[in-house]
């Protein structure tokens, strides 16, 4: 009687799931309009085609992977209003140089975005803008409602500063009651054909500072004569990673930021690193991987083979665990990742069953199953490569592997498919050997409607 149940459960799931992935289906008029560039169903968009811009994150619903922010102009910063977006299903977000989700990365936080406009206006999560609205300006500013508000690399500024080649460099702190400001630099290589340009960065009490396993105020600074305690000192180009943020400042500064962290050393950088890492595998396990269908092959029965590719920018050691011969489950997803679970079933109740028959292209399976030991560079590159994160500028690794996706292709044989796993649409999978949990109200979609939010796109101004 269960598995009647249940088979007719999952039937009934994949098949409210169509309206839930309507998101994925790719409108005919794509990239017809001059000058732009749209995401296409089963397609990861190259990354020299999105839009750049930067701003402080000042909203985030983190369930529905969309957010707002106040984007950077040669205008009043303050007079900026929020600018919303939303994350395509594959998009990467790095914070602290490790990969993360919008709930990990604080409010008031200076980000680097790469964006593209909606891949299909009409389920966009986020108000769906004129293809030229980055042309105009608003409230004096130009560029500060970009229509390209479908994110495909979000990062703070230390991943950014790692991922390109980056660092800071300390110039002059002056300082008066544990507060003032500090002249820097972001430096690439020595070769590097554009001059640094020296900012103006403000700290105070709440700056936080790194030194290896140290966690320091500036009053420790100060007690260890490293900085004074009042007046000016210099500091000969002293090479950091910094986070930044924005708050008002006095004196009518229109766009002066502000140093939330200081990392002084490698070691420093890499605990935090290390630190996000971690926080990242613990959700990602608990909410399964993200991938979309390359194709099925339906057998008799119900029975299937579904090929998937994974999508980028996890940790190599949650791709580890994808093994030819072992059990998974894969569940339909809806273009915001939420599962898409039919009542208060969770989703290992609703989803297929089955075992991975093959893993093609995993780099991180080699010392698992015994073969030849790969040294840390290699180890390291390999797994930028398969986050989607290596420079397509003179290197041979990153071609074939465009940025939102792995690289790493899993055949999923099921003898229950539901209607939910189809080409292009998005779907999550679980090792059997990952955590069974149910997962909280708002991060899956009842009723398998796309229309289930929390809340509306109408909560964003039309701009």
């Amino acid at each position: 009687m269960f598995l009647v149940l249940r088979s007719w459960f999952l039937v009934l799931v994949g098949s409210l799931a169509v309206t839930a992935h309507a998101a994925n289906e790719a409108p005919g008029t794509k990239n017809q309009e001059p000058g732009t560039f749209r995401p296409e169903a089963g397609k990861f968009p190259p990354l020299e085609k999105a839009h750049s811009y930067r701003g402080e994150l000042v909203f985030v619903d983190h369930a529905n992977r969309r957010g707002s922010l106040r984007v950077t102009s040669p205008g009043i910063f303050r007079f900026t209003a929020p600018h919303p977006f939303a994350l395509l299903p594959y998009a990467l977000v790095r914070y602290h140089g490790a990969p993360a989700e919008l709930r990990d990365i604080p409010l008031g936080t200076m980000l680097h975005v790469r964006a593209f406009l909606p891949p299909d206006p009409k389920t966009s999560a986020v108000p769906v803008l004129p293809v030229n609205n980055r042309e105009k300006t608003k409230a004096g500013a130009l560029g500060v409602a970009p229509a390209e508000n479908h994110v495909l690399l979000l990062e703070d500024e230390p991943s950014h500063c790692q991922r390109v080649g980056f660092v800071w460099k300390l110039k002059e702190v002056e300082i008066k009651d544990r507060a003032g400001t500090i002249l820097a630099s972001r430096e690439g290589k020595p070769d590097a054909q554009t001059k640094p340009v020296v900012e103006t960065l403000t700290f105070d009490a709440t700056t936080r500072v790194w030194r290896g396993r140290e966690s320091l105020r500036i009053d420790h600074l100060i007690a260890e004569g490293i900085w004074p305690t009042e007046g000016k000192k210099a500091f000969g180009g002293q090479s950091v990673q910094i986070g930044i943020t924005w708050r008002p400042s006095p004196g009518g500064v229109f766009a002066r930021f502000h140093l939330s962290d200081i990392w002084l050393d490698d070691e420093a950088m890499q605990n935090a690193t290390q630190h996000q890492t971690e926080l990242h595998k613990t959700f990602i396990r608990s909410r399964w991987m993200p991938a979309w269908v390359d194709a099925v092959e339906y057998g008799k029965f119900g029975r299937a083979t579904v090929t998937a590719t994974l999508f980028g920018g996890m940790d190599p050691t949650l791709y580890a665990d994808f093994k030819a011969g072992i059990a998974a489950l894969m569940n339909a997803a809806e273009n915001t990742l939420k599962h898409t679970e039919g009542g208060t079933a969770g989703p290992t109740q609703m989803a297929a069953r089955g075992k991975f028959i093959e893993v093609r292209g995993n780099p991180f399976l080699q010392q698992i199953q015994g073969g030849p030991q790969i040294d840390s560079q290699t180890k390291s590159d390999s797994a930028k490569k398969s986050a989607g994160l290596l420079e397509s500028a003179g290197n041979p690794n990153s071609a074939s592997i465009p940025h939102g996706s792995s690289g790493i292709q899993i055949r999923f044989e099921t003898d229950l498919i539901t209607e939910g796993m189809r080409p292009t649409r998005i779907v999550k999978i679980r090792p059997a050997s990952w955590p069974d949990v149910h997962l909280p109200r708002e991060e899956y979609i009842g009723q398998g409607s796309i229309d289930e939010r929390f809340p509306t796109p109408a909560i964003f101004p039309t701009y």
